[in-house]
């Protein structure tokens, strides 16, 4: 019987797939672990590896968006008859956009499927390259079981990734064969912008088609602002000690270069740990106290923003928050963030420091039920024991969620933080 490809969930709030290319194609052989195709998500592009074995019969989709368990595929014999497997006429679809804009005839709207079911993302989609190793999320899973070295190993993937057949042939002491060489990555189609077009004016413009991230951004944050009765406190800190302290702790932690943002996540997340009411969720019927405190970090990318977390932030090191950071940052520029990393958010923290700009509200993350905005640090004179000196302050606006927290118990965290981070020694007993 042949294996009906449909639109796998890769992410906690994935709708809908952009299949951006084919790595494969009709009458192709494939084998489990093979390439098939990259899939633009709402948070990353991923790759979508086969799990099955047999020839690639019929692609539904050449490049477009579809539903999540629309069809996309499928896979079995050559000359067998999958038409009847799809139900008579249910295989027929309302025309979805391709990348380009004109309909493609082939991917499934929204009505025409069943509702959406998760897959497990660690068996459908691969890994990105980690270093020089490429291997699918199960084959790294196993090597870490059973203390594989994956960079011992030669994949039998598409371009030589390491698949689970790999690591079992290592542990039962075989081998496997290298393969050809990757298959050229073709620019994201969701990125293509088409040739610039004239009002009547002659006024000329473009247009850009609107990612799966930033889809996902509008509706998240339009469901926040809209849902959520925000209500904002700002506060500015005395960041004195916190400079002077800071080239001390790196000649400590060298080579580790530690930033003002390493240093706000720590004081955020041993605030939180005094204020459980700030590290919470709206439920509808009930709220939610987070025991553990997970730091989202909003991270600026070409198509809008990706908030990876850093789990369990007050147990961490500010060396280790300051690698975690930055690995993750680096991930979230590359598409390359998988979704584990970036689920379970108790608070989110936006810092425009960088930027220059001195302050901001920030539009509350769900499911948090506050998010930090932080400025930047700027010099300007301030009175202390009543003579006007020089003081290096930055503001920090609290968004916050009036169903789940009030002025008060804001304030209260607030106060905690200031105090933190205007004697940062406090971060290091």
């Amino acid at each position: 019987m042949a294996e009906i490809i449909k639109m796998p969930r890769m992410s906690d709030t994935m709708t809908e797939g952009n299949i951006v290319a084919w790595h494969k194609k009709e009458g192709d052989k494939v084998s489990p672990g093979d390439l098939l195709a990259e899939i633009e998500t709402d948070k990353a592009t991923m790759d979508f590896e086969s799990l099955w074995e047999g020839t690639l019969l019929h692609i539904a989709v050449k490049d477009g968006i579809v539903p999540v368990e629309g069809l996309i595929a499928v896979i079995g014999k050559p000359g067998e008859d999958w038409q009847s497997q799809l139900g008579g006429g249910s295989a027929a679809a309302s025309p979805a956009p391709s990348a380009n804009g004109s309909p493609n005839g082939q991917a499934k709207t929204a009505e025409t499927v069943a509702a959406p079911a998760p897959v497990s993302v660690a068996e459908s989609m691969p890994a990105a390259s980690e270093g020089r190793v490429k291997a699918s999320p199960l084959a790294k899973s196993i090597a870490k079981e059973t203390g594989v070295d994956l960079s011992a190993l030669q994949g039998s993937g598409d371009g030589g990734r390491i698949i689970r057949k790999d690591v079992e042939a290592a542990l039962s002491g075989g081998a496997t064969a290298p393969t050809a060489a990757p298959v050229a990555t073709p620019a994201s189609a969701s990125a293509a912008v088409v040739a610039p077009s004239f009002t009547a004016s002659g006024d000329a413009y473009e247009e850009k088609a609107v990612s799966q991230m930033r889809k996902t951004i509008a509706r998240r944050l339009s469901e926040s602002k809209n849902g959520a009765p925000h209500f904002y406190l700002t506060m500015e800190i005395n960041m004195d000690k916190a400079v002077e302290m800071r080239p001390k702790l790196n000649e400590l932690a060298a080579p580790v270069k530690l930033s003002f943002n390493d240093i706000v996540i720590k004081a955020v997340s041993v605030a939180l740990r005094k204020h459980p009411a700030i590290n919470s969720s709206w439920l509808g019927d009930k709220i939610r106290y987070n025991h553990h405190i997970n730091i989202g970090v909003a991270v600026a990318v070409e198509d809008g923003l990706l908030v990876p977390v850093i789990k369990h932030a007050d147990m961490k090191s500010l060396s280790a928050i300051n690698q975690e950071v930055k690995v993750s940052a680096e991930k979230a520029r590359n598409k390359k963030l998988q979704p584990d990393e970036m689920s379970g958010n108790t608070f989110t923290i936006s810092n425009l420091g960088m930027f220059g700009i001195e302050e901001f509200t920030g539009i509350i993350n769900p499911p948090d039920a506050c998010i930090l905005a932080v400025g930047a640090i700027i010099q300007k004179p301030i009175v202390k024991d009543g003579q006007i000196v020089v003081g290096n302050m930055m503001k920090v606006t609290l968004s916050c969620d009036h169903r789940v927290v009030d002025g008060a118990t804001g304030s209260e965290f607030l106060q905690t933080l200031k105090g933190i981070l205007e004697e940062p020694m406090r971060l290091l007993v």
